[in-house]
């Protein structure tokens, strides 16, 4: 753990420190002034607890932390997409919905037009799919 590191997590830190260790008072982290040497030390002095041992907790606490902060982006993103994707849906939905009640429209204003239409795209169809049959 470094000072930049203690100094952007201090509030987290101070929680969990007091947490664990309740012989460290709020009164002797305000003391501190975000040093890691001497929050070490504090705890040291309260605890009887080992250089290495603090250490170690502060840094898991610090990689909880980061670990969370990590999972809580990823949810946003998460919900971001969800979101898009809902949104892409609905409107692809409208547009299909749309573009069926335009091909109604003009089916009821030419009925022959439309039944003609039809018809030639029949032929085509069959057409194409049995040139493909032969070539098979």
């Amino acid at each position: 753990m470094n000072q930049q590191t203690l100094e952007g997590h201090w509030n987290e830190i101070k929680g969990r420190v007091t947490e664990k260790w309740g012989q460290v008072t709020e009164s002797d982290l305000k003391e501190l002034e975000g040093g890691i040497d001497q929050l070490i030390g504090v705890i040291q002095q309260r605890t009887g607890e080992t250089r290495e041992a603090i250490d170690k907790h502060l840094t898991s606490i610090l990689e909880n932390d980061s670990l969370s902060g990590a999972v809580d982006t990823t949810k946003q993103y998460a919900s971001a997409a969800v979101e898009t994707v809902q949104q892409t849906a609905e409107q692809a939905a409208d547009q299909v919905r749309a573009g069926y009640q335009q091909t109604e429209q003009l089916i009821k204003e030419k009925p022959m037009e439309s039944l003609a239409v039809c018809f030639g795209v029949g032929i085509v169809t069959g057409v194409v799919a049995g040139l493909m049959l032969r070539s098979r």
